[in-house]
């Protein structure tokens, strides 16, 4: 058995970007939506349809095209995910695309993948992503749904507590030591739980 390659984590910024997906069925719906989410502009080619794409191309969310895919459709995006009714076509599509250097993913084929879609645990701008290399989803969406009952839906609120805090100690303190002691600890468990504890009270009080 060949050594399978070791994955580099990253979160790409997709604002702005151009993206392609072949196929508007049920399996690449979720994630047309999060990338609209992301901020990408996604153009979706594709013979069939389902309600929910149609519903975001008469939104005039996403560039709709209902025909076969074509070489130039690759042409100036980012990246391409894909997953049509012919696997011929999705050979065609992972190999041309990995000829012009655009990262790939069919959807449920890790051999025709750059990337692989982790499982997310999110609360606001905090995001934990878990992979499994493509060898385990299930066992990647059971983690996540551990993880998600450790991470209190306040973490959303106070992320952006700490950008701003974060923000004040640059401003004001010069790179040392002292400054990184106190980014830590502005950061910490302990400090989570007095932001909670602060944030009860005032929903209380206002109650």
């Amino acid at each position: 058995m060949s050594a399978r390659p070791v994955l580099f984590p990253l979160f790409l910024k997709l604002d702005g970007r151009s993206v392609l997906v072949v196929g508007a069925n049920p399996e690449t719906e979720g994630k047309i939506a999060n990338l609209l989410a992301s901020g990408a502009k996604v153009r979706v080619v594709a013979t069939h349809m389902t309600e929910p794409v149609r519903a975001l191309a008469q939104a005039g969310r996403i560039d709709l095209q209902r025909r076969e895919f074509t070489s130039t459709d690759l042409d100036g995006v980012t990246l391409v995910l894909a997953l049509h009714e012919d696997d011929a076509v999705n050979e065609r599509i992972f190999c041309e695309a990995d000829a012009r250097g655009v990262l790939c993913n069919i959807v449920d084929q890790p051999e025709r993948c750059h990337f692989y879609y982790p499982a997310v645990v999110r609360r606001g701008q905090l995001q934990i992503a878990i992979s499994t290399g493509g060898l385990s989803p299930a066992l990647a969406s059971d983690i996540r749904k551990e993880l998600d009952q450790h991470f209190d839906p306040e973490y959303a609120e106070w992320i952006e507590a700490l950008g701003q805090a974060r923000e004040r100690v640059l401003r004001i303190l010069p790179r040392s030591p002292r400054r990184t002691r106190l980014l830590q600890r502005i950061a910490s468990k302990r400090a989570f739980q007095k932001y909670q504890a602060a944030h009860t009270r005032g929903g209380q009080e206002q109650r």
